[in-house]
């Protein structure tokens, strides 16, 4: 049985417990090439910490003795680099730093988290020091000074390696984006984060300091820094460092395989379940060569991977905990200026957003002042793993889209909160939604949408609408991971139908639930020669009646005539697949059709 590391980043316990490692230790080589001084991004919870314990374990002077346990048949096992074991490894994890309280407080936690390290550096290392070095409880920086003194008077050479770097400072930021001198206090002038680069940057210089390698999610707190620490060599970015962290669909496939064969359950399940994993974990590209695999999500399938291995089914609950507080960074970059403007941008699957190029030297005072510029927002978005590479457009720029369904959802909930801010309403609409998924009526959610959704909507709204407005509106009322895979501009036979909503294979035994495919359309108000006012007042009859809106629900049903076989095929029940044509006049009504019955089936 495979036991899955799943929440473990210790390699040496994953190693010597048999547990499942994806060897990456092929790119040692490459990362010794690539320079002395290091920085490596990517998403949380991307096995960026496990990342950090194999090179701990491979460069540890005192894990010699166990390299043929830990790495022999390993790819780095057959080939070692002349540098394993070569090294004393200082760790510093800024992720156990606490962002809470006043700068004096942060900056306690902070020479706690260094000196607690230090402490247990020198107990680990105490038979090659011949020197002792000085630990200040009010001064870790210069206890870290005497440290690589230390080091370096004992004839020994010091591996630095710091796992997420701005895990504090970004909690800092986000804790109120309204607000950011806390967080420039921790980093402009004299600020403690500053210093402390400032020293680790001297003393590699120096020779105190051999290599270091640093991790974390976005290079902010980096520029922030400025000169502070200017001399790392970035590689999150290089093509060869694609596949450092995550998982790959030839690396996942025989997971897939064997838990199935646990199960005792037929080879046949694993396309389905495969398939469920592409969606809803998949997607990720670190570099601009789309020849590059996507990655999956490594701790997203872990969890997908060992409930089914206990349960013999998937998770009811696609996202898992653990990244739920990303959703927060989204929540940040909605608050600041123009913030919704760029979600509006992302969730439009017909004109995805291009950059030439990501931003990487860019602090929090271009987030703030550059408002009618996106490309710092969408370039911090593709860092923080809620958009990634998706393409190589015209003329070489970046295509940037959302990865999977995952995230996805976590944009809709943002949308969601901001059109339903009282608990109420959202309460009503998730009612009201449920029961659409086992009636398919959609009239209380076309009620609904006229009365509350809509009223969000300013008149200046009027003049960029669309039916992508419409689609996102009823994607974001109706998105649910829990019963439904859900995808917008699904292509069809060469044809891409709005909004497509199946339910997921683990969730067919409920009879009830039903299968949509929607067409929207919208018409202006200029368009129809009728105010808000005046549309308002008429009835569902008298709307559906118009000629306008009768040509867009034909329009619209024609597609779904041609979506329907396709799907209808495709899942062998077409008796629960649903087509509705939508159409929105405005802001202010909704009207909707139900392709009739044929054949015994719907649609």
């Amino acid at each position: 049985m495979i036991q899955f590391p799943y929440g473990i980043s210790d390699f040496q316990r994953i190693r010597i417990q048999n547990m499942l490692y994806i060897d990456r230790t092929a790119s040692i080589p490459s990362i010794e090439k690539a320079g002395e001084q290091l920085i490596f991004l990517r998403p949380r919870r991307f096995g960026k910490s496990l990342l950090l314990s194999m090179l701990a374990n491979y460069y540890d002077v005192k894990t010699a003795g166990e390299f043929a346990t830990l790495f022999g048949d390993l790819a780095i096992g057959q080939q070692p680099t002349p540098e394993h074991n070569q090294y004393l490894i200082l760790r510093w994890d800024f992720s156990k730093v606490s962002a809470q309280g006043d700068i004096e407080q942060i900056k306690r936690n902070l020479f706690a988290h260094v000196n607690i390290a230090i402490q247990g550096f020198l107990t680990y290392y105490q038979a090659y020091l011949t020197a002792t070095p000085q630990l200040y409880a009010d001064n870790a920086i210069a206890s870290f000074e005497s440290l690589c003194n230390a080091v370096q008077n004992s004839g020994h050479s010091l591996y630095l390696l710091i796992d997420e770097y701005d895990n504090f400072a970004n909690d800092v930021l986000m804790q109120n984006a309204a607000n950011k001198q806390r967080y420039l206090d921790l980093l402009e002038g004299e600020g403690i984060l500053k210093t402390l680069f400032k020293i680790i940057k001297a003393s590699a210089s120096e020779g105190k300091i051999s290599r270091v390698f640093i991790t974390g999610v976005s290079p902010v707190v980096l520029s922030d820094m400025t000169s502070g620490y200017n001399v790392a060599t970035s590689i999150y970015l290089e093509p060869r460092f694609n596949e450092l962290c995550g998982l790959t669909q030839e690396e996942l496939t025989p997971l897939v395989a064997q838990v199935l064969t646990e199960c005792g359950q037929d080879q046949t399940e694993q396309a389905s379940v495969l398939e469920t994993l592409r969606q809803f974990y998949n997607g990720y590209r670190f570099c601009h060569r789309t020849e590059r695999p996507l990655m999956y999500n490594p701790t997203l399938c872990f969890y997908f991977l060992r409930h089914y291995q206990q349960e013999c089914e998937p998770p009811r609950k696609i996202l898992d905990g653990n990244l739920a507080m990303d959703a927060g960074r989204i929540r940040y970059m909605a608050a600041l200026p123009n913030g919704h403007s760029i979600i509006d941008q992302i969730m439009n699957d017909e004109h995805p957003v291009m950059l030439q190029e990501l931003e990487n030297q860019f602090g929090v005072e271009k987030l703030r002042e550059v408002q009618q510029d996106s490309r710092y927002m969408l370039s911090l978005l593709y860092f923080f793993g809620v958009l990634t590479i998706r393409d190589i457009g015209e003329l070489g720029k970046l295509v940037l889209g959302v990865p999977n369904l995952v995230i996805r959802g976590l944009y809709v909930e943002r949308l969601k909160r901001h059109a339903l801010p009282r608990p109420q309403d959202d309460q009503l609409a998730e009612s009201l939604a449920e029961k659409f998924y086992q009636t398919a009526n959609l009239q209380p959610l076309a009620d609904f949408m006229e009365s509350k959704y809509f009223a969000v909507f300013s008149n200046r709204d009027y003049c960029w609408s669309n039916e992508l407005t419409v689609k996102t509106a009823f994607l974001t009322l109706l998105f649910n991971d829990t019963w439904y895979i859900m995808d917008s501009e699904t292509a069809l036979q060469r044809r891409y139908s709005d909004l497509v909503m199946i339910i997921r294979p683990s969730m067919r035994h409920y009879a009830t639930l039903k299968d949509f495919i929607f067409e929207f359309k919208y018409l202006k108000l200029d368009d129809l020669k009728l105010t808000g006012e005046q549309l308002r007042e008429k009835s569902v009859m008298e709307l559906e009646a118009m000629p306008q809106v009768q040509q867009a629900l034909q329009n619209a049903l024609a597609q779904l005539r041609a979506y329907q076989p396709v799907l209808a095929a495709k899942y062998q029940q077409p008796e629960r697949l649903y087509c509705l044509a939508v159409v929105a006049l405005g802001f202010e009504r909704v009207v909707w059709q139900q392709l009739p019955h044929r054949s015994n089936t719907t649609c």
